[in-house]
C-alpha cells in the first residue's frame, strides 16, 4: 500500500471509487470533480494497492467570509472491499503530518466517534451550513471565538446534498 498526492492521470480512478465508497448519491463525485474542473487549490492524496485507488482524501479552504480561516476535510472515501482494515485511518493520519495541513485549523463534517479518535472535538463554532446543530460538525486546532458561519467553496452548495448527510438522515428514522 502507497499514499502519494493525487495526479492527473489518477483523477478518473477517484471518480469512481467515490460512487463505491459513497453508495446513496452522487455528490461527492460531482463535488470533487466540479472542484477540479474549477482548478480550486485541494490538498488531495490516494492509497494505491496493486494499482488500484483504494481510499482518498481531500481538503478545501474554509472561509470565514472572505478570509480563509482554516481548511476542511471533504471527502475522504474508502473502496467497501478495504473498509474496516484501518485504510481509512492510516490516510488520514498521513494527511495529518502533512506540511499543508499539520498547522491549519480543520473542519470536517462526519461521524463524531470516528473522527475523534484523530483529535477531532465537537465544535459549537463556527456554525456549519450543511449542519444547523453541529452534531456532526468537529474541528482541530479550532480557537475560534466569534460566531459565524463557516464557507465552503461554491461548489459544495452546487453539488446539493451530501451523501453522508442523507445517509444518517435514513439511519435517523
Amino acid at each position: 500500500m502507497k499514499i502519494q498526492k493525487l495526479t492527473i492521470e489518477n483523477r478518473p480512478r477517484v471518480y469512481a471509487l467515490l460512487p463505491l465508497a459513497f453508495p446513496h448519491g452522487n455528490y461527492e463525485t460531482g463535488l470533487v470533480k466540479k472542484l477540479h474542473e474549477n482548478g480550486r487549490i485541494m490538498h488531495e492524496w490516494v492509497c494505491i494497492h496493486t494499482s488500484r485507488v483504494i481510499a482518498y482524501i481531500a481538503f478545501t479552504n474554509a472561509y470565514q467570509g472572505k478570509e480563509i480561516c482554516g481548511l476542511h476535510l471533504a471527502p475522504m472515501a474508502v473502496n467497501p472491499e478495504f473498509q474496516r482494515q484501518g485504510v481509512g485511518a492510516e490516510l488520514l493520519r498521513f494527511a495529518l503530518r502533512q506540511e499543508a495541513i499539520k498547522e491549519q485549523t480543520l473542519y470536517v463534517l462526519g461521524e463524531p466517534g470516528y473522527y475523534q479518535r484523530f483529535g477531532f472535538e465537537p465544535c459549537s463554532t463556527p456554525i456549519c451550513t450543511f449542519d444547523k446543530e453541529n452534531a456532526h460538525f468537529l474541528s482541530l486546532r479550532n480557537s475560534v471565538t466569534t460566531s459565524f458561519k463557516v464557507g465552503y467553496e461554491p461548489e459544495f452548495k452546487a453539488a446539493g446534498t451530501p451523501s453522508s448527510l442523507l445517509s444518517k438522515r435514513r439511519r435517523s428514522r
